[in-house]
């Protein structure tokens, strides 16, 4: 079990079996592309309530939206003057598709639902490209603190 949302949608990634490590908030020194990263944005009270608020003991729903980001090197020089495109088209709508409506078992508590909302993707600097694909989880707060295993 993971100890975040951000580890469990790390564990759910490289289980997709595309080769592609993943890292939680950026990736180590020295990381050649492609990676992903998984960072938390936010977390916000779902605008459905689920339960009393009234209720101290009431599950309160939230939505927590993550973006997970495809780095990938654009191009590969091929020879003094030419160079051929390093990306891999498509990976980035794969990895969106396989996310929207997973459970993610490795999530440190109950998931109801998980969606894709959108990728948006830009060029950054250094040959290289960013798809970052925004996530949102629907669960419930968690009542305890989450202990890594």
């Amino acid at each position: 079990m993971a100890a975040t949302t951000e580890g469990a949608i790390k564990a759910f990634l490289e289980g997709l079996g595309s080769g592609v490590p993943a890292f939680r908030d950026g990736p180590r020194v020295g990381q050649t592309p492609p990676y992903w990263v998984i960072e938390q944005q936010d977390v916000a009270v779902n605008a459905v309530p689920a339960g009393d608020f009234g209720d101290p003991d009431a599950e309160v729903s939230v939505v927590e939206t993550l973006t997970v980001d495809l780095i990938e090197q654009a191009r590969i020089k091929t020879g003094p003057n030419t160079t051929r495109n390093a990306q891999r088209y498509g990976l980035a709508e794969v990895t969106a598709r396989a996310l929207h409506g997973c459970r993610l078992p490795a999530a440190p508590g109950p998931i109801t639902a998980v969606r894709f909302r959108d990728i948006d993707r830009f060029p950054i600097a250094d040959n290289r490209i960013r798809s970052s694909i925004t996530v949102e989880v629907h669960r419930p707060l968690y009542p305890t603190e989450v202990l890594p295993a």
